[in-house]
């Protein structure tokens, strides 16, 4: 990431910036246009109440989650979007065990209720890949639901979960075409950017970039968004060191069964020249 000085606008990877973009109610109306992109308008949101993003478990010492945004729509439909900084170990489960708390705050007491449910969405902004090579490199928006394994169809159509493989969006400004294209672009590249692209003329993002102009922060807005972006990049660091260690102790076991420098690398992504003196 560049030095926040030369950067004219907020990185929505950092807390600060994805919930002043998503998680305010004067900037709603982001969160709405981004979710109906998401959807390709197959889920027309016209209005979202923010809800507590802290939620507890049912009894004293249970485990509790704190979502980056949670909301409902005028239907009573929850969402709940992340904004994924780092690849974390154990991430589906994680995923699947936030999704648990809007369905059980649904259970309503007495013998009246009948368990109808309203539907849940998790919306995961992944800033990794899976790993494994779980998904081919141009596949990077994916919408999971439960499923019958014997003929495929959609078991349960309530409980949705999808994830966006940021890092394998690559389309540049010419080549956006939708909505989803347009959003995805902008939350891959908004702090890269030094003015707003023409490809996004739409009104939404004309507000957009306004929100998200460093400039304009007041000193509290921009010591708060300087603290996030340390934050982040220490996280950031963190792993990428974590991952170098581990790339090079790979190379090591490799070079010593004789493996050829140029598959090294080519598994590692270490250099020839730094494989050479290890």
């Amino acid at each position: 990431m560049a030095d926040d000085t030369k950067e004219r606008y907020i990185n929505p990877y950092t807390d600060f910036g994805f919930k002043k973009l998503f998680g305010t109610e004067m900037n709603k109306d982001l969160l709405i246009s981004f979710l109906n992109a998401l959807f390709h308008d197959e889920q027309v949101i016209k209005d979202v109440k923010y809800l507590n993003s802290e939620k507890l478990g049912e009894g004293y010492g249970d485990r509790k989650a704190i979502f980056d945004v949670y909301c409902e729509n005028e239907d009573g439909e929850k969402f709940i979007v992340e904004m994924q900084k780092v690849e974390q170990r154990y991430f589906k489960d994680r995923s699947v065990f936030y999704s648990t708390f809007p369905i059980r705050e649904q259970g309503q007491r007495g013998s009246d209720w009948d368990f109808n449910l309203k539907s849940v969405y998790t919306v995961g902004i992944l800033n990794f890949v899976f790993p494994d090579d779980e998904y081919d490199e141009e596949c990077y928006h994916h919408e999971v639901k439960l499923m019958d394994t014997a003929d495929k169809h959609v078991f349960f159509d309530k409980l949705t979960f999808v994830y966006l493989e940021m890092p394998k969006f690559n389309k540049t400004e010419d080549q956006l075409e939708t909505m989803f294209d347009k959003w995805l672009f902008v939350l891959r590249n908004l702090s890269r950017l030094l003015e707003r692209p023409a490809a996004l003329q739409e009104r939404v993002f004309e507000k957009l970039f306004k929100q998200a102009e460093i400039a304009k922060f007041s000193p509290e807005e921009r010591q708060d968004y300087e603290e996030s972006v340390k934050i982040y990049r220490d996280l950031k660091n963190s792993l990428d060191t974590a991952v170098w260690n581990e790339d090079k102790e790979i190379a090591r076991r490799m070079k010593a069964k004789g493996y050829a420098f140029e598959d090294i690398a080519e598994i590692t992504k270490l250099s020839i020249e730094g494989i050479e003196i290890l």
